[in-house]
């Protein structure tokens, strides 16, 4: 049984490799036969240039993927620690929820990316502007999946824990903290995601670096190789990021 799962994953990752090189040759086939328009879906040969280039040979992609990263990382430690802290105020003062509910609900409805240009006057073309977007969009699904993991806690558990004379304190902690961990994690696995599209959306609109202002600059200049390979390396990134969370989330939670 325990040989079965390596052997079944390796060849579900040699289909999947397998898929990607055929879907590849046939697109470069197409764009060199003109069966497409390589200036308009560009060509796997120039798009491995264009990486090539800017990693290996230059090296620039590296300062932009770090600034990227950066403002990824800031904006989810940031959005994500101010979301849990308010949770658990609500889950310990319910007045207090009830009496912030509406507005909460009334800044979450306002589109990110429409704030752009009000936090790009607060905060200037830097760090602050996207990690103020980013931070933004990580902080609402944390809080939800806080209020919602804490919620979720069976009612016989606490009942049960009252009767054995556990005090608010401890049921606190022991019980209805742990519970909630699980529904806590699956909101700090998204918000990372969406702290990473809020800062690469931010840099697109207006930054002086990052993988997303390199996005727009090469739009401008119809660099479609370019416009293919960093989009190439954000899902990349993506699905490492969402890789990682899934990892650290299981290796956290083996108690349970």
């Amino acid at each position: 049984m325990r040989n079965e799962l390596p052997n079944t994953f390796w060849s579900d990752m040699a289909k999947h490799v397998s898929a990607i090189v055929v879907f590849l040759l046939l697109w470069e086939i197409a764009s060199s036969k003109e069966w497409i328009q390589a200036n308009f879906f560009g060509q796997p040969t120039g798009i491995a240039a264009y990486l090539w280039k800017g990693f290996i040979t230059d090296g620039k992609l590296w300062l932009e993927l770090g600034y990227t990263l950066a403002g990824t990382i800031i904006s989810f430690v940031l959005g994500s620690a101010l979301a849990l802290a308010l949770g658990l105020v609500f889950a310990i003062f319910p007045k207090v929820e009830k009496a912030l509910d509406p507005h909460l609900m009334m800044l979450n409805a306002m589109p990110r990316f429409a704030l752009a240009p009000l936090f790009l006057l607060w905060f200037g073309l830097g760090l602050g502007s996207k990690v103020a977007v980013g931070a933004s969009l990580a902080f609402f699904i944390v809080l939800a999946n806080t209020v919602a993991g804490i919620r979720g806690v069976s009612g016989d558990l606490i009942t049960l824990s009252q009767s054995l004379g556990a005090t608010p304190r401890g049921i606190f902690f022991k019980i209805t903290l742990p519970s909630a961990v699980p529904v806590i994690f699956s909101g700090l696995r998204l918000a990372l995601i969406y702290s990473m599209l809020g800062v690469v959306g931010a840099e697109i609109i207006a930054a002086e670096h990052g993988l997303g202002q390199t996005l727009a600059y090469l739009q401008s200049t119809f660099d479609i190789n370019g416009v293919m390979g960093l989009l190439v390396m954000l899902s990349i990134l993506g699905m490492t990021v969402t890789q990682t969370m899934t990892w650290l989330e299981k290796k956290l939670l083996k108690w349970q």
